[in-house]
Order: structure tokens, then C-alpha cells, then sequence
């Protein structure tokens, strides 16, 4: 008696664990299909962007203290100012190249970054400059980039005070697909002998599956004063 009791209560373990099994495979099953059609549907829209960046980026704009007491050697640049479109002494942050081999950007959103191996304000090469076009829920100081016309003034600050005014020769959006082929372009002057800048952002339709925007906005301008 003992050893069938024993038996038919083995079988009831074993036949709840194969329940549970399938119910978990069954609910696994379902949630991977949701997902997968979920960021199909969410694929091209901007709104996506906020779960891929929400723990990395800093959408609070440093505070007027902030900027005020951000300093950098005399001969680089500090602060950047545009004021079509409203950009004033954003801090220029020193970046360089990330693990993937790409240019690394401030993670507050507010900020801009120079690549550091790139020319500097004053002595005749060509500075790059990078920053997001936006975060999860805020827009950032280059989402309007692609709004700059031939002859907008892009204004540096150096971090001995003095002022270096960039006139726009160039505002080309470029595939992301094509966009790393034009660095070598962007990191030359659109008139030979002149030192010039080139801001550089994100732009276009999310992509969900590359898990970044398909279009980078390059803007070339020459030193006028």
C-alpha cells in the first residue's frame, strides 16, 4: 500500500512540475512574440529612443553655476554658442574615441563634445564637434541642427576668453550607411587654408533594431573672425 501511495504521489509531483513547464513556456513563448512586434511597430519613431538611452543620459541642463565654473586650458574650446538657435555657452566637453572606434559624446544631452586629436580655435585646423539632437524625454543642444542656413554664425569661446566666430558653408545630412565614409571630409576645411568647424549630431527616423538613428547631420563652417 505504502509503495503505491508512494507512486501516485510521484506521478502528482511530476504531473504539476509538466504543468508549470508548460504554462512558463507557453507565457516565454508569448512575451517573445509581443516583443518582437512591439519593436516592429516601434520601428522609425523617436519615441523608441527612450529605452535604449533612459540610464545613460543626462537630461538636466547644468546650472548657470555650472557653467560658470566650468574651465578648460587656455588654448581649447569651452564654450559653444549659436544663436539661431538659441545655444548659449553650452561647456565644450574634451571626448575621444570610444571601444567601437566611434566618437563619444557627453552623456548630458546640454553639453557638446570636442574630439580632443582635432584641430583647435586659433591655430588653423579644423575642430570636431559633437552633441545629441535629444534624450528620452528632452530635446538636446543639436536637435535643431539641421535648421542652420549658409552664413549662420557658429560661435567658440576659448578657454583663455578668447572668441572665434564660424561662418556655415555647409549643412548635408548623410545616411548613416554613408556617414562614416564623409568623416573624412568633415575633419577637412571646406576652403583650403582656413580653419573652420564641423558640428556633427544624429538625426533621421530611430531604428530600433541598429538601435540608433539612420541619418548623422554634418554642418561645416569657416572662421570669419
Amino acid at each position: 500500500m505504502s509503495l503505491k501511495i508512494n507512486n501516485g504521489r510521484a506521478i502528482l509531483k511530476w504531473g504539476i512540475i509538466s504543468i508549470l513547464l508548460i504554462v512558463f513556456a507557453v507565457f516565454f513563448v508569448r512575451v517573445l512574440v509581443f516583443e518582437n512586434q512591439y519593436y516592429s511597430e516601434k520601428e522609425g519613431s523617436e519615441r523608441a529612443v527612450a529605452m535604449e538611452f533612459a540610464e545613460e543620459l543626462v537630461e538636466v541642463a547644468p546650472t548657470a553655476e555650472e557653467v560658470v565654473e566650468y574651465t578648460v586650458p587656455e588654448d581649447r574650446p569651452r564654450y559653444l554658442s549659436i544663436e539661431r538657435l538659441g545655444i548659449t555657452n553650452a561647456r565644450v566637453l574634451p571626448m575621444g574615441i570610444n571601444d567601437a572606434g566611434e566618437l563619444s559624446t557627453p552623456n548630458n544631452i546640454f553639453d557638446v563634445g570636442w574630439y580632443y586629436a582635432s584641430g583647435k580655435p586659433g591655430q588653423g585646423g579644423t575642430l570636431l564637434i559633437d552633441g545629441h539632437n535629444g534624450g528620452p524625454h528632452v530635446q538636446g543642444v543639436f536637435k535643431d541642427l539641421p535648421a542652420l542656413g549658409e552664413g549662420d554664425i557658429i560661435k567658440i569661446e576659448r578657454g583663455d576668453g578668447a572668441i572665434f566666430r564660424y561662418s556655415v558653408i555647409e549643412n548635408k545630412t548623410v545616411a548613416l550607411s554613408d556617414s562614416n565614409d564623409y568623416m573624412a571630409t568633415a575633419m577637412m576645411s571646406p576652403m583650403r587654408g582656413v580653419e573652420s568647424v564641423t558640428l556633427i549630431s544624429c538625426t533621421g527616423e530611430w531604428s530600433q533594431a541598429q538601435s540608433t538613428y539612420l541619418s548623422r547631420q554634418f554642418v561645416r563652417a569657416i572662421l570669419v573672425d
